[in-house]
């Protein structure tokens, strides 16, 4: 290999650059629904990227948009990729090199994983209107390990392991549950999926956490109801918050830092800095859900980018989270303005001290 300069060369951004679709860059996409796409030649329809800060640039995302009646280019990549429908109804297909091809429908609000280095195709099952979908992929991290770009988009190499194409029920939407711990390839409905309660997270709030096609990548649905907000918690970067109901805010902030706020609505996608503090209040009239698509599937370790430490657990006794009883009393009090103003009630009740006492007829001291 022969160098023609002392450049720094960035693989991914040098492929991603080539792909001439817009790049949105930033701390917060307010609705990923309504962002500007261009003809994408590699995919064969329209697209934009997402690098949002948050990432770390060990991630990244896209949208891509189908137009009515059309279909994509058939795809194959070294890289592992979760698939959000925002808009529209379709079709998957999925195949390896030799083994017979699955097909499987969806509609706003299904997701699934692409099994790694498999074939696959999207097709748009209207004539009248585009389907939209948002993606989230390691290409980032698998582009720059390899730098070489024939080895991630033209490698024959099948992971059996993680994906059979004789299993039939591969795409049904039938998983295997642990608790609040799912192995599965395809949910049919984020929007009213099963959750279980979580109580160590706070805010009477429910969960599901997803293992999707044996990847390190991974997703979990979080749901809390009106006039509560969750338990602050750090953790890696890469963590794609993406909005399905509700209306809220994130307060976000490095350790000893200032605090941003990102408000927050269905389409809104918002990823944590790295290790940075962060926590999620529904300021709204109905519950808040949202799915994030991220580092660090529960079944598969990969700490490299993403720390094991338990986000559920007190920071004083070794975890990540920071207790309703520790926080900064400001929280609560930007969270009672924010309901104030849309003339919601605050339910945190005994959970938060302050608003225990203020129910009680208390005052703090």
């Amino acid at each position: 290999m022969k160098y023609t300069s002392d450049e720094r060369i960035d693989t991914y951004r040098k492929w991603q650059q080539s792909q001439k679709i817009p790049i949105n860059t930033g701390f917060l996409i307010e609705d990923v629904r309504k962002i500007e796409v261009a003809p994408w030649d590699h995919k064969g329809g329209l697209g934009a990227f997402i690098n949002l800060d948050g990432t770390g640039e060990t991630n990244d995302a896209y949208v891509c948009e189908i137009p009515p009646g059309k279909q994509l280019k058939v795809q194959k990549h070294l890289y592992e990729e979760m698939v959000f429908i925002l808009d529209g109804h379709g079709a998957t297909s999925v195949w390896q090199k030799s083994g017979k091809k699955h097909t499987f429908e969806w509609h706003p609000g299904s997701l699934f994983a692409v099994p790694l280095n498999c074939s696959y195709q999207l097709f748009n099952g209207q004539g009248n209107a585009p389907v939209r979908y948002f993606a989230v992929t390691n290409a980032p991290f698998m582009m720059n390990v390899f730098h070489n770009l024939d080895f991630i988009f033209d490698n024959d190499f099948a992971f059996t392991d993680r994906f059979l194409p004789e299993d039939d029920e591969y795409f049904s939407g039938k998983g295997q549950l642990w608790g609040r711990k799912m192995s599965v390839n395809f949910v049919p409905n984020t929007r009213d999926f099963q959750l279980y309660d979580w109580k160590e997270r706070g805010a009477g709030g429910k969960h599901v956490n997803f293992d999707l096609a044996g990847n390190v990548m991974g997703a979990h649905i979080s749901e809390f109801p009106v006039g509560r907000y969750k338990k602050a918690h750090r953790h890696g970067p890469g963590a794609h918050v993406t909005i399905l109901s509700g209306q809220g805010y994130s307060l976000l902030w490095p350790e000893h830092g200032e605090m941003v706020r990102a408000n927050w609505k269905p389409g809104s996608v918002v990823v944590p800095p790295n290790q940075w503090f962060h926590q999620h209040f529904n300021s709204g009239a109905e519950p808040a859900r949202y799915l994030a698509l991220r580092w660090n599937s529960w079944r598969y370790r990969f700490a490299v980018i993403n720390s094991d430490t338990p986000v559920d657990v007190s920071l004083k006794e070794g975890g990540a989270q920071i207790e309703y009883e520790d926080e900064d009393r400001k929280i609560h009090e930007i969270f009672e303005s924010a309901l104030a103003k849309v003339g919601a009630p605050c339910h945190m009740g005994s959970m938060v001290p302050w608003c225990a006492q203020k129910e009680s007829g208390h005052s703090h001291k």
